[in-house]
């Protein structure tokens, strides 16, 4: 899963937060679906974060990888 996941971040999300200057890094994969991850760059801090990491980040690795449940940010 944890493959998976990863191959979303760079394919989708990744190029993504780039244009904003900000990055995604993958911190743990757990076996009950919760993925956490950790915006980086020109997202750490944002304003709009939140909204980034529901709509951009979780919703892409939700389509691709139905085995994740949440995706929180640390």
């Amino acid at each position: 899963m944890q493959e998976e996941i990863e191959k979303v971040l760079s394919e989708q999300v990744r190029p993504m937060l780039a244009t904003h200057g900000g990055d995604v890094e993958l911190v743990e994969v757990a076996d009950n679906g919760l993925v956490k991850v950790k915006l980086t760059g020109g997202c750490s801090g944002c304003p709009a974060a939140q909204m980034t990491l529901a709509g951009v980040v979780e919703s892409a690795i939700k389509s691709k990888v139905p085995q994740v449940k949440k995706v929180e940010a640390v």
